[in-house]
């Protein structure tokens, strides 16, 4: 059975539509005769085109992606789906890093990339961490507001006037469970 060249695309929103078209015209100019794409955060634990899209390949197929961290989240993630990859015999192929994972040199520079890749997510989220932590000591960040909370006696009102709690979900726009902690005094 001949290979088959496979593409995936994914954008984080529904609104990166433009980014998608881009993908999916740079992996049909890569020949892909089958596209799986979605539009989904890579922190979602479901990526279901990309489950079926690693179900579908079989020995001897070019699994192509247009950049490294549409397909993978972290370099645990992308050992996963790689071990996924080979144990089917299927190569893979990063275009904007011309990676190809067919050769020996190709598998040392994804090994090697995904370290960076994860390397650079840590620093960047231990920058984040710290910002937020001089914000907070500044006293310039407060976090969110909790817009429940805020609608407590409103919700006791309602309730005191005989509505359910279906009715008071309706009316104020909170949780249902919202609802039960304000009643409940938390």
């Amino acid at each position: 059975m001949p290979s088959t060249i496979l593409g995936y695309a994914r954008t984080s929103t529904l609104d990166q539509t433009y980014g998608l078209h881009a993908q999916l015209h740079e992996l049909e100019a890569a020949g892909c005769e089958k596209v799986f794409s979605e539009q989904l955060s890579s922190v979602d634990k479901e990526r279901p085109e990309l489950t079926r899209a690693l179900d579908y390949a079989r020995e001897g197929d070019v699994f192509v992606i247009t950049k490294l961290d549409r397909l993978a989240r972290s370099m645990a993630d992308l050992v996963k789906i790689k071990d996924a990859l080979e144990t089917k015999g299927v190569t893979l192929k990063i275009l904007n890093l011309n990676i190809d994972t067919s050769t020996p040199t190709g598998k040392l520079m994804l090994s090697l990339l995904g370290s960076i890749a994860e390397f650079e997510r840590d620093i960047m989220l231990e920058r984040q961490r710290e910002g937020i932590a001089r914000a907070k000591a500044d006293g310039k960040y407060k976090g969110r507001a909790p817009t429940a909370q805020r609608k407590a006696d409103d919700v006791r009102r309602m309730k005191a006037e005989g509505k359910t709690a279906e009715q008071i979900v309706v009316e104020l726009g909170i949780s249902r469970s919202s609802v039960f902690r304000a009643l409940r005094g938390e």
